[in-house]
């Protein structure tokens, strides 16, 4: 997502930075090339129209056109009102209740059961125990696919009742009944919005008090969430929402538009299929993102989440010891699988967007090397010295291989533990000034 907004901006704010001087004529050109851009990524007319006015009005003060670095001046005007335009600060949610309830809206496809799946997960992860309740009677298969998620993430799914409002009033009670901390409720969803429909939900609001209503919208429709989420917004008052399928071909439009155009809050983001691959959404690091400047502080925050930190001791420990084994590059391999694709990790990275342009990524290689690593026994991650001819030909059978693939992950693993033992001897150090060496 973003991606090419993202390059487009890139390309005009390089042209200004590399400026050492601007007028008032050159920020007019590149604030029309931006709205241009905006209008592409399907951002609605009016936000994109009211965004480089107020662009416009900081761009040409004194502050800018006089400074010594004009360029950085209006990078920094236009980070400050894109991050202003999806809504200043991160809002998170307010679950005053206990049990809090949390209902989920939407129209069908949008993603709203994996949602609900994401959120208890996210929930569990912070210590509070969540109830799913399967409220949509009419997709087949939802209550199932509900069920399948809970046994996933092992948390308890409610399903008892014969119609949407029996289920979620019963739903509550037996969470209090049985000290659930959130009831989330998954709402069934329709190929388009009917009054039916919202009588429905207008019912479960009621018979519910939610706490948060959250309207789950895809992300890939564009300009027709923002429209999706007005309609729900004004029958259903939503708290906030929650963008799906940003990982895909999406422009951008939505997540930009949805906050000035209903007033709701964006709370999540759903990065990927996966139930750890949801997101907080925080207007000021999106806006970096999308300038190219990286999002590093979401990157610490998901590598905190998925790496574990006493495996990650134990390893940091015998490569001080030179002690770094095939099974500990399996192991580090395997702790950075689950930050996600590269690509995801990339773009977090200050001109990420840039480097994976320029980077040949290949998102399967890294599953290539496990399932190497997994084709050898244990004896020969330990000691790989031992592994000749015959056992690279049956490792290369075992994985769907070649031979010269394990040969090239033998190969890195060498040169790794090479490094690492350079490092560890001092020798590395001395291409440093002493200085620099005592600041360390």
């Amino acid at each position: 997502m973003f991606d090419s907004l993202s390059s487009k901006l890139n390309t005009i704010l390089s042209r200004l930075r590399g400026k050492g001087k601007l007028s008032e004529a050159d920020v007019d050109s590149a604030l029309r090339e931006i709205r241009l851009a905006l209008l592409e990524a399907d951002v609605n007319y009016k936000v994109a129209k009211e965004l480089i006015a107020s662009v416009h009005d900081r761009a040409i003060g004194s502050e800018v056109l006089e400074s010594l670095t004009p360029g950085q001046q209006v990078v920094k005007i236009i980070r400050d009102e894109l991050t202003a335009l999806m809504g200043k600060e991160r809002i998170g949610l307010l679950l005053a209740n206990k049990p809090a309830v949390i209902m989920l809206v939407g129209l069908q496809g949008c993603g709203k059961t994996t949602t609900a799946a994401k959120l208890a997960l996210t929930l569990k992860k912070e210590g509070k125990k969540s109830v799913l309740v399967a409220a949509d009677v009419y997709r087949p298969a939802a209550v199932e696919q509900l069920r399948k998620l809970g046994e996933e993430i092992d948390l308890p799914v409610f399903e008892q009742g014969s119609s949407p409002a029996q289920i979620v009033t019963g739903a509550r009670d037996w969470a209090e009944e049985n000290l659930c901390d959130v009831v989330i409720i998954d709402t069934a969803g329709r190929l388009q919005i009917d009054q039916s429909m919202m009588n429905e939900l207008v019912q479960l609001k009621d018979a519910t008090s939610p706490d948060e209503i959250l309207l789950v919208a895809d992300a890939m429709t564009g300009q027709e969430a923002v429209n999706i989420a007005s309609s729900f917004h004004e029958k259903l008052s939503l708290s906030g929402v929650v963008l799906t399928k940003l990982d895909g071909d999406a422009r951008g439009g939505a997540a930009l538009s949805i906050r000035a155009v209903t007033g709701c809050p964006i709370k999540f983001v759903g990065v990927g299929e996966k139930l750890p691959e949801i997101e907080a959404f925080h207007p000021k690091r999106m806006a970096e993102r999308i300038l190219g400047m990286g999002d590093m502080l979401s990157l610490i925050e998901q590598a905190e989440g998925a790496i574990d930190q006493k495996k990650a001791e134990e390893i940091a420990n015998r490569i001080r010891k030179d002690r770094f084994t095939l099974q500990d590059f399996h192991d580090q391999l395997q702790e950075m699988r689950k930050m996600g694709p590269i690509s995801q990790i990339l773009e977090k990275l200050p001109g990420g967007g840039r480097l994976r342009e320029s980077t040949n990524v290949d998102e399967q290689e890294l599953d290539r090397a496990l399932a190497i690593l997994r084709s050898m026994t244990l004896e020969e991650r330990l000691d790989p010295s031992i592994i000749g001819g015959s056992r690279k030909k049956r490792i290369a059978r075992g994985s769907g291989a070649r031979v010269r693939d394990v040969n090239s992950i033998l190969s890195r693993f060498k040169e790794a533990k090479r490094a690492i033992k350079f490092m560890g001897t001092g020798r590395g150090k001395s291409r440093f000034p002493p200085e620099f060496l005592q600041q360390r």
